[in-house]
């Protein structure tokens, strides 16, 4: 993983837990990451009209989206993103402990880049943030900036 430019990542969770797993995960395999968390479904559709309004909020690379979650909840969510023109193209990842099929078919349908279950110990934790950098850092081709 070298020579990778600086991401900038939203993580919309409410666990504290998996917030601070998910920010040693990242630490731990020291890849640089400008990292915005929020922690309520409500307060996420607000950064998102914020970004299409006023553009101060840094604009992420990448969503990871809980579906759970105080507010809004992640399919609202994941909707708000891909029906705005400034925020469509910004891909999605959906990382839930769900594994209700309903969650999966609602993610997909609402244009989710991809659906990816919560481990439930570090080591499995540890090895699915590093296959997700792997894949969203090195191999993807990322939009660079919005064309709309």
């Amino acid at each position: 993983m070298n020579n990778l430019k600086s991401m900038n990542l939203l993580l919309v969770e409410d666990s504290e837990n998996d917030i601070d797993l998910f920010k040693y995960c990242l630490n731990k395999n020291k890849i640089h990451v400008n990292l915005t968390v929020i922690d309520n479904g409500d307060d996420a559709i607000d950064y998102v009209k914020e970004l299409s309004q006023d553009g101060q909020n840094a604009f992420p690379d990448l969503v990871l989206l809980d579906i759970n979650l105080p507010g809004a909840n992640g399919i609202e969510i994941l909707k708000e993103i891909k029906e705005n023109e400034v925020t469509k193209t910004i891909p999605v990842v959906m990382l839930t402990s769900s594994k209700h099929d309903e969650d999966i078919i609602k993610s997909y349908s609402n244009h989710a880049n991809c659906f990816l279950q919560k481990p439930i110990d570090l080591s499995s934790f540890q090895k699915v943030v590093t296959m997700f950098e792997e894949f969203w850092f090195t191999v993807v081709t990322l939009p660079t900036s919005n064309l709309n």
